[in-house]
């Protein structure tokens, strides 16, 4: 069985320097990294944070880093 570390709203409110209302809104949205809701309780695993901040990389407004370009 493969243990995941959780974050909390708050946690993750905190790393993000956002506040929790912003969390519950984007999560409304289905914005933001995937989470998981356990009796009434959200919890975000660190792995989804990690994917969710690595697909967010961006190297303009317009391009994200993971976009290959054609210089070749």
């Amino acid at each position: 069985m493969t243990q995941h570390v959780l974050w909390t709203q708050e946690q993750l409110a905190q790393h993000w320097l956002v506040s929790e209302g912003t969390l519950e809104r984007w999560r409304c949205e289905g914005i933001g990294p995937v989470f998981l809701k356990i009796r009434g309780h959200v919890r975000y695993r660190l792995s989804d944070i990690m994917n969710f901040e690595e697909q967010s990389l961006r190297k303009s407004t317009s391009e994200s880093i993971n976009t290959s370009n054609n210089w070749s």
